[in-house]
């Protein structure tokens, strides 16, 4: 495997660790539960795709990297669905952001 190769790989493997790193934190850190769902929506694109793509650039032209392919492609469709899903669920039952404005009652003349 040539230099370039392996380091556009490494470098995209520890890009994707850092958004998983900090997508983590994310999750403990966030005030709410739409906040959190962010934190784990980037972590499972951004991260999730950036170590899925270094790891095709380590296995090369393979079985593995179709296989890698096929998994990368679900977690794209399959995460925004999910999480639209579950955002949608969460503001039918009433729940709102924690940083969300109170609306205020328009007072009548």
């Amino acid at each position: 495997m040539s230099t370039i190769v392996e380091m556009a790989s490494a470098l995209c493997l520890v890009a994707g660790s850092f958004f998983c790193l900090v997508g983590g934190f994310g999750l403990i850190r966030m005030p709410d539960f739409y906040t959190r769902m962010h934190a784990a929506s980037v972590i499972e694109t951004v991260g999730a795709g950036l170590l899925l793509f270094g790891l095709m650039l380590q296995a090369g032209l393979t079985l593995i990297s179709v296989k890698l392919v096929i998994i990368g492609l679900l977690v794209f469709f399959a995460s925004p669905t999910a999480s639209h899903a579950l955002a949608r669920a969460a503001m039918l039952r009433g729940l709102t952001p924690e940083l969300a404005e109170k609306e205020e009652s328009p007072s009548k003349p």
